[in-house]
């Protein structure tokens, strides 16, 4: 079994006030360092409350990067669309290097259509401003002139090309990311075709894993994120209670008839919960997150308190990463320093 890497991924979606969501995600990032994981991931979402609760995620990694020492911080997704590309270059700079160089750059396109609204511009024209975007960051991270002779990067961006991921929902958009030679990142769930309303996660993502692969360059070395639905605890019904209660605010990610019993709307949210022998059984069937090298597991849409995030942190890394190939490698490191 190849080695993978492990990451937390949160949304900050916590039943709380905005400084209480972020304190929390600060506290269980902490945590996953301790525990060993290998990284922690924000999203990005603007206005919407109840679906992301971080307009700025290059400024709380910053906060995020001077309470930890280790853990490797990326943003999952910057919308780029939806920001300044020369922003980004020198926010993403600046942050990288007070992090010892730390920072994972995970961009894509998507994004509430309605939030394109407030910043004046059609989600249609997304994917061409994305890419426009992207290549001016590159661009600008490579140390070319910006707009004019004298206008270079600063602070410059030491190996910040070599850590972008692409997130993707199609097998053309795995295609430029491997054009690339960027990481691919994959979605804890999506949307069923309409002509094939029953398929499983691995049965959509497997070909778009396939399309990046052919299209990557034998000089590059693969780089796939799955992310994923995963809530552990000590009492399945526990588990299901905090399920019953936060996936129903999910069913708008759903397409078709709507779910009638718990037990479906977990199956068709792609979510993976209950004690650690439930959690292996599901994930064991997950043919595509067996192909990645990075998983980052969420508690989103679950939605527990934040003394349960912090005990499902714990068992992931203790009991459920190992069996899916993930080594903790801070122990080693831990155990050769002493």
């Amino acid at each position: 079994m190849t080695t993978k890497r492990l990451g937390f991924f949160t949304r900050l979606l916590d039943d709380a006030p905005a400084a209480t969501r972020y304190s929390n995600a600060i506290e269980q990032i902490q945590a996953a360092e301790r525990l060993g994981f290998d990284s922690a991931w924000v999203a990005q979402h603007h206005f919407h409350r109840d679906e992301g609760g971080l307009p700025s995620p290059l400024v709380f990694l910053s906060y995020a990067a001077a309470a930890t020492e280790r853990i490797r911080l990326g943003t999952g997704i910057i919308t780029l669309p939806l920001e300044n590309a020369i922003r980004v270059a020198e926010d993403a700079a600046v942050l990288d290097l007070l992090s010892g160089g730390r920072l994972e750059v995970g961009v894509g396109s998507g994004g509430t259509p309605s939030s394109f609204t407030g910043f004046g511009l059609e989600s249609s024209d997304r994917t061409r401003i994305s890419a426009e975007n992207l290549a001016v960051i590159l661009s600008a991270w490579a140390g070319h002139p910006i707009g004019h002779p004298d206008n270079v990067l600063y602070p410059p961006a030491l190996g910040l090309a070599d850590r972008v991921w692409q997130a993707t929902f199609s097998v053309d958009g795995a295609r430029r990311a491997g054009l690339a030679g960027d990481g691919l990142m994959l979605s804890r769930t999506q949307p069923r075709p309409e002509n094939s309303p029953n398929a499983s996660l691995s049965d959509i993502q497997n070909p778009i894993i396939d399309a990046y692969l052919d299209a990557l360059p034998s000089t590059s070395v693969p780089r796939i994120v799955g992310s994923r639905t995963l809530f552990v605890a000590d009492d399945r019904a526990r588990a299901r209670e905090f399920a019953a209660a936060g996936l129903p605010h999910a069913v708008g990610l759903l397409t078709g008839p709507p779910p009638t019993d718990l037990d479906e709307l977990i199956t068709r949210l792609d979510v993976h919960l209950g004690t650690v022998d439930d959690v292996l059984e599901t994930l064991s069937r997950d043919t595509a997150l067996a192909r990645v090298t990075d998983i980052t597991f969420q508690v989103h849409s679950v939605d527990p308190p934040h003394r349960d995030v912090l005990r499902s942190l714990e068992l992931t890394a203790s009991q459920v990463a190992p069996e899916l190939g993930w080594v903790n490698t801070s122990l080693t490191s831990s155990s050769s320093a002493s």
